[in-house]
């Protein structure tokens, strides 16, 4: 399967997720790919868009092999089997998500200026990301929306390694993923176009959908 581009994506992604329309909900994407296709299936469900921020955290030596990640909230998960294979010191980690963490601040006060996470409880809470690899993201994402006390913790992907969605139901209450192929390799792979997004799309992009919401304490 392979999507022209992250719109495209989440046009199919919404079809998919037709069940849902009609209830209090909000999509949260993951900046900054995640955001083009939730802004596709917030416009067709007529729900809120807004973000939440979760960081990859990198091995040693190799930032692109995702040992775990942390979300905006201060939850973390971390895979201790390849801390372990990888003899990767407590140190690291601890040094690791104090630096993702400030990079979440600083996002944060680009795309939200300021505004915590939006109120979401009691609400369905659809989560969107381009595609998972690892599933770390958007797993963290997922686990500290649940301190939120949403009504159901959607997760909504266009493309996944098919061992990947486990772990993913693990922590939501529903998973949808278009596509699950092998061998995998890496999400941009499925995707026609699969340019970088910059900051400044996903800031005109949140706009379109800004709404003044109750928001979390």
């Amino acid at each position: 399967m392979i999507f022209r581009d992250r719109a495209e994506a989440g046009q199919r992604l919404a079809r998919h997720l037709e069940k849902y329309r009609g209830e209090p909900g909000f999509v949260l994407a993951l900046p900054r790919g995640g955001v083009v296709v939730g802004a596709e299936v917030a416009g067709e469900l007529h729900f809120p868009l807004d973000v939440i921020i979760v960081r990859k955290i990198g091995a040693p030596g190799n930032p692109e092999f995702g040992i775990g990640a942390v979300a905006e909230t201060g939850d973390y998960e971390i895979s201790e089997e390849v801390v372990r294979e990888l003899w990767i010191p407590r140190g690291y980690i601890d040094r690791a998500i104090q630096a993702e963490m400030e990079e979440i601040r600083r996002r944060a006060r680009l795309y939200r200026e300021g505004r915590p996470l939006p109120a979401v409880e009691g609400r369905t809470v659809i989560l969107v990301d381009d595609g998972v690899a690892t599933g770390h993201t958007i797993r963290v994402a997922a686990i500290a929306l649940r301190r939120l006390n949403p009504k159901l913790v959607v997760i909504a992907v266009p493309v996944a390694p098919p061992e990947a969605i486990p772990r993913l139901q693990e922590v939501a209450d529903d998973v949808v993923c278009l596509a699950t192929p092998e061998p995998f390799l890496a999400v941009g792979r499925f995707y026609d176009r699969f340019e970088q997004v910059s900051d400044a799309q996903v800031i005109e992009i949140l706009k379109q959908f800004r709404v003044e919401q109750p928001q979390s304490s």
